[in-house]
């Protein structure tokens, strides 16, 4: 009943997000099972480049689950999955090397990052609401609910596209510094590209069906305000 040409491409954007996790753990784990030249863990990696960075306050701490590595900025706490920080694996440094990267934008406050960081306690109420206004105009036929949802859900995807550069950023610093310490040779970035490039592409996908959403609703928005 509310089908809309735009569906299609948020349809097509969704299938890019699940073709991108797919490649993200396929690589993954291909890359688990070819050890890195400096035979150091993740956490030994990320322990390295903090020190190197001056972030000697900064911990590194194991988590449970696979791919659930993150950088907490509020705790300073770079947190591994338990196969990252344990592994000397292509794969594990890559990724413990990323969440670094994270560390090292919040030292520099790094633009992007800032802004985002500024950014989750609104898009953390609005992303809540937005739903059920923007359903709940389509439903009773209400123009200003359509509008005011369309308002709270733009917070959410210009938090998801102030994301990309954020996370480029951060592999570009892992990849770089990765190679000045001595912990890849350049032999071994192809490996580390294949990685970081597959989880990059998540956001990509994930931040084009976003975007997508809200453009379906602006034009179901000015189509019925024409009417």
């Amino acid at each position: 009943m509310f089908f809309h040409p735009m569906d299609i491409l948020v349809f097509a954007a969704f299938g890019l997000s699940l073709w991108a996790q797919f490649k993200v753990k396929g690589n993954f784990n291909k890359w688990s099972q070819v050890e890195a030249s400096s035979h150091k863990t993740g956490a030994e990696v990320a322990r390295q480049i903090l020190d190197q960075n001056g972030l000697y306050q900064v911990r590194v701490e194991a988590v449970r689950g696979t791919l659930t590595d993150h950088y907490d900025p509020m705790s300073r706490v770079v947190r591994l999955s338990e196969p990252v920080y344990h592994s000397h694996s292509i794969a594990a440094v890559s990724v413990a090397a990323h969440e670094v990267g994270h560390a090292i934008q919040h030292q520099k406050s790094y633009g992007a990052l800032v802004l985002r960081h500024k950014m989750f306690p609104i898009v953390n109420l609005t992303s809540g609401i937005a739903p059920f206004l923007l359903i709940g105009g389509l439903f009773l036929g209400q123009l200003n609910l359509i509008g005011l949802g369309i308002i709270l859900f733009s917070f959410a995807v210009a938090f998801q596209l102030i994301t990309l550069p954020v996370e480029f950023n951060a592999s570009s610093r892992a990849k770089k510094l990765m190679v000045s310490e001595g912990i890849i040779t350049n032999n071994e970035e192809h490996g580390v590209n294949k990685v970081l490039g597959a989880a990059a592409l998540t956001y990509v996908a994930g931040a084009l069906m976003a975007l997508f959403e809200l453009l379906k609703f602006v034009m179901i928005f000015l189509q019925g305000d024409e009417d």
